[in-house]
């Protein structure tokens, strides 16, 4: 075959640096947006935050960032270790125990030595359930020995407090030098049982309860009851088979039902309220509020941030030498760039939350049963985008209503076909669900196929195996987990 040059002529789709650049930024929520600026700031001299000015925590002009939507007809809208150092006389340095666990493990007390140990820093973490049991362990007349059995074994709990791998993998963590045995760390995990809170270093459900139940006053009444239902019934328990828990404890059904009532009072996991982990706020990108018969919508002040070109630089372009001059006009560029893709980013983010109030208004006005159904495709027809575009508005996005504070996606559901030839969005049969599960009566919950009927009643067309999944969900027990004794 003959080499030769050939001309081809096609098209086909590029993203610009300035696209991907606003793509990138519609995704973002506030708070990375906010930190994604400040990386750019940094290097681009040309931009800078504005000066906040008295008004700045307030909601952006109604003229520039936002809208007005009127409300759907009523009608429609109800439709819808160092421990090679130890020495055998342990006695003689008691101290030395307890450090050479706290050394190899990693982990300490929480006891300080500074000359500062008396002021609490301004910005402690937030107290875990390791050092809330380290601090109580101090207070403890523990033996060195006892010590470093209990800081094993608090190193050794999970985020629930439970000991599930046993006493040992305590064991292993603990110097081989000192010859530590099991009855010495069980004895050890008995007492610590008795801290705040009460239960921690379980070894399973019934060890952490029964833990519980025993720290109660000894007149407790049902008390031994209880304690009897925690170690041969939890099973039963589980299922509220009281008949069969009177009949195997040889108890008084009304006996066996409040016994159990002071069990379900009991924390089966006591670690977990002493989770460290902060907890995460987010703030509303927009907003909507009813004025009249319409609703209004406008954007966060925070959802554009105040960036502006540094004037100072700009002034230096015309005076600069040639190679500075370029430089500083790419930058230019780009700033003036980054600008625009913000001002296209709240742009669409006040669209899409007009169009999702327009959708829902039902749903401001009457709560989650009057949620309508709603895609992806419906929102980006009425704001002219494509639904990728809609898919990374709604992600992290947040809409404050009169009812609460929602993720936008939040919004959005697949429809169920409903005899008016109409449909119910899944968010409502939910809500409906729910409502129904709270007013039953108790000792006769309603099964699956009742519900079904009720929403049948409703005129929503839903299958028995939906309702289960819409159940299980919702994290609703089964009629038969629901059951009380009559």
């Amino acid at each position: 075959m003959k080499p030769g040059l050939h001309l081809r002529l096609n098209q086909q789709l590029a993203l610009t640096p300035q696209l991907q650049q606003a793509i990138r930024l519609l995704q973002l929520s506030q708070l990375e947006l906010e930190t994604e600026l400040r990386v750019l700031t940094e290097s681009n001299p040309l931009l800078e935050f504005a000066e906040e000015s008295e008004d700045a925590t307030q909601e952006v002009d109604a003229e520039s960032a936002s809208g007005e939507v009127e409300a759907a007809p009523v009608a429609e809208q109800e439709a819808g270790s160092e421990s090679t150092s130890l020495e055998t006389d342990w006695e003689n340095d008691p101290a030395r125990i307890a450090e050479s666990y706290t050394r190899s493990s990693g982990s300490g007390s929480g006891a300080g030595t500074g000359e500062d140990e008396d002021f609490e820093p301004q910005n402690a973490a937030p107290e875990g359930l390791r050092e809330h049991l380290s601090w109580q362990l101090n207070l403890e007349p523990f033996n060195p020995r006892e010590h470093a059995i209990a800081l094993a074994l608090i190193d050794s709990l999970d985020d629930d407090g439970y000991l599930h791998e046993g006493i040992t993998p305590v064991l292993a963590a603990l110097p081989r030098e000192l010859h530590f045995d099991e009855a010495e760390v069980e004895a050890v995990r008995k007492r610590i049982q008795r801290f705040d809170p009460t239960g921690v270093a379980s070894l399973d459900l019934r060890d952490c309860l029964l833990s519980q139940l025993l720290q109660l006053e000894q007149d407790t009444p049902l008390l031994d009851l209880a304690c009897g239902i925690v170690e041969v019934g939890l099973d039963l328990l589980a299922r509220n088979d009281f008949k069969r828990l009177a009949s195997k404890l040889k108890a008084e059904i009304e006996d066996v039902s409040q016994a159990s009532a002071l069990i379900r009072n009991l924390d089966p996991k006591p670690g977990a309220a002493l989770d460290p982990t902060p907890v995460e706020f987010v703030t509303p990108d927009a907003y909507t509020w009813k004025d009249g018969a319409r609703w209004r919508v406008s954007l966060s002040s925070e959802t554009q941030p105040r960036l502006s070109l540094n004037q100072h630089y700009c002034g230096l372009i015309q005076k600069a030498s040639r190679e500075d001059a370029a430089y500083l006009r790419g930058r230019m560029q780009e700033a003036r760039w980054l600008l625009k893709s913000l001002q296209s980013r709240a742009e669409t983010i006040l669209k899409v939350a007009e169009a999702i109030v327009r959708r829902q208004s039902a749903f401001l006005n009457y709560g989650p049963e009057a949620m309508r159904p709603l895609v992806l495709r419906e929102v980006a027809e009425q704001v002219d985008m494509h639904e990728s575009t809609i898919s990374r508005v709604t992600t992290r996005k947040y809409l404050h209503t009169p009812r609460g504070t929602y993720e936008f996606k939040y919004f959005f559901s697949s429809g169920v076909s409903t005899e008016s030839g109409g449909s119910a969005s899944a968010t409502a049969i939910q809500a409906m669900l729910r409502k129904l599960v709270d007013e039953e009566d108790a000792s006769h919950p309603l099964s699956d196929k009742a519900l079904a009927d009720h929403l049948h009643e409703r005129g929503i067309q839903v299958a028995r195996r939906t309702v289960a999944k819409y159940r299980e969900l919702l994290r609703i027990p089964s009629s038969t987990e629901r059951q009380r004794a009559g």
